[in-house]
């Protein structure tokens, strides 16, 4: 029986792709189980396995427009049309963060010559693996890699390439999120301060819950639109304002801190901020995936063509941002470079009001992955029935708990040190590296294995330092207790 099941299948499985043959298994078996005790003699004839394959590949058929209707439901893949100018903004959303106001700061910490040489490394590192991405996006003809965990499991397989991306991913996306939360109250409240700063984070939230309920990327383009225009805005007029308010009598750019395990501690630190101000990769596949690809035209193109846009805006918000301010304040900079420039009045709060429109678009960006995953689960494994309902229920859900964090723990912003380093170096420095490695094994020591082997290097040293030194100074604060819940 054993060798006519055999034979069976594989003259079935002849006209069908690799999906469907589990399905074609266990239907024939069944079949078979039934035919073997009527005639255990007689061999299916080819009519009685062509009935089998049609019912099955029906069957196929049918779950295949199911998955097709819930990919077009899901928030990643649900739209395909987008221009390279919308990968420009998203980009630059997702990439230049409020973080660029503490920049100065890191700098710091830094000091010139390793600062610049940390900011401008970090630039070239992390434009090449973003290329890495978008290459990878397409290496398969006739297959998209949609998500980062889905190119995680090409290259390290199923299961564990969902535990290496994933948890990664997700500290990366809800931790930005919180921050953002956050940083939205604090600015509020620097525009306009009569409430504690618990009522302006649910002031900040309540956008949120109307605006989570949009339905994909492309449907929040406007919005990102709108952030990124807030974003080289707010920028600017911090570097603008450091250069007419001009370098500052008995300015130091020595390390300030008085002993020498402080001074490489806050080093280290400084690092995780460089870090978290280049954390776009985490959702630069999703970006991609809205963008319409041919074998003639594909996405890879338009997407390389915004990323370089993108990158250029990222150079001019972070560099003069970063080394004007330092020049003009020094080792006395404060970690936001609006509270040291203080005046004029009426320009710093019009910067913090675009810090409020950047950070909610920036914090939709982040947070469309996060529902794409919890609708996935929801909708392909738990089966509940996509729809307006379950949307309205899991992204407001998603937004009351990111708000309820940032409440909670309003120095959040704080741990950003330690996160920069432990989870956003991994996705954005060296973890596209190890997969073109796995997945293209370039020839050893040639010019591509030896770039992404520095990079990976380089990469490494940071997740492991720099949450070395947050950890020390989040350690320092609790212990002085400068860390207060419920502002």
């Amino acid at each position: 029986m054993n060798d006519r099941f055999k034979a069976a299948v594989e003259q079935s499985e002849r006209s069908m792709d690799d999906r469907v043959k589990a399905a074609v298994e266990r239907q024939m078996r069944e079949f078979f189980d039934c035919y073997s005790v009527m005639s255990p003699s007689a061999f299916p004839t080819p009519h009685q396995i062509g009935f089998i394959n049609q019912m099955v590949s029906g069957q196929w058929q049918s779950e295949k427009e199911k998955e097709k209707a819930i990919d077009d439901w899901l928030p990643i893949t649900s739209s395909r049309n987008a221009k390279w100018w919308y990968s420009a903004f998203h980009n630059v959303t997702a990439m230049v963060g409020a973080g660029v106001l503490s920049l100065p700061y890191a700098m710091s910490e830094l000091g010139w010559g390793p600062g610049i040489a940390v900011m401008v490394i970090s630039w070239i590192v992390t434009l090449y693996t973003l290329w890495q991405m978008v290459e990878m996006h397409e290496m398969v003809p006739g297959k998209r890699f949609d998500r980062y965990h889905e190119l995680g499991q090409y290259a390290f397989g199923e299961k564990l390439g969902l535990y290496i991306v994933v948890p990664q991913q997700l500290i990366v996306e809800v931790g930005v999120c919180i921050v953002y939360m956050v940083t939205g109250g604090r600015s509020l409240k620097k525009f306009h301060d009569v409430i504690k700063l618990t009522f302006y984070i649910m002031i900040f939230a309540s956008v949120h819950f109307v605006l989570s309920q949009l339905p994909n990327f492309n449907s929040i383009s406007g919005i990102s639109l709108a952030a990124a225009v807030m974003s080289f805005s707010y920028s600017t007029i911090a570097w603008v304002a450091s250069v007419d308010k001009g370098k500052q009598e008995h300015v130091e750019y020595g390390y300030k801190s008085d002993t020498q395990e402080r001074t490489v501690m806050r080093f280290l630190a400084a690092l995780g901020d460089v870090a978290f101000a280049y954390a776009g990769h985490n959702v630069v596949l999703e970006i991609q995936a809205t963008i319409p690809s041919t074998p003639e035209k594909p996405s890879k193109k338009p997407m390389w063509k915004g990323v370089i846009v993108a990158y250029i805006v990222v150079a001019l918000c972070y560099f003069p941002v970063a080394f004007v301010g330092y020049w003009a304040f020094g080792n006395g900079v404060e970690d936001n470079i609006l509270v040291s420039l203080s005046r004029p009045h009426w320009l710093i709060a019009m910067a913090n009001m675009m810090v409020v429109v950047h950070v909610i678009g920036s914090y939709q960006i982040y947070a469309m992955p996060v529902f794409d995953m919890m609708e996935t689960v929801l909708v392909k494994r738990l089966r509940f029935p996509p729809g307006l309902t379950l949307r309205l229920i899991t992204r407001s859900a998603y937004v009351a708990f990111t708000m309820f964090v940032g409440i909670t723990f309003p120095f959040f912003g704080g741990l950003l040190s330690f996160f920069g380093g432990f989870a956003f170096a991994p996705t954005t420095y060296f973890l596209p590296c190890i997969m073109w490695l796995a997945i293209y094994k370039p020839r050893r020591f040639s010019l591509s294995w030896i770039t992404n082997w520095i990079c990976i290097i380089l990469g490494v040293l940071l997740m492991i330092l720099a949450p070395i030194g947050a950890l020390r100074d989040i350690i320092g604060n609790i212990i002085d207790k400068q860390y207060k819940f419920y502002q």
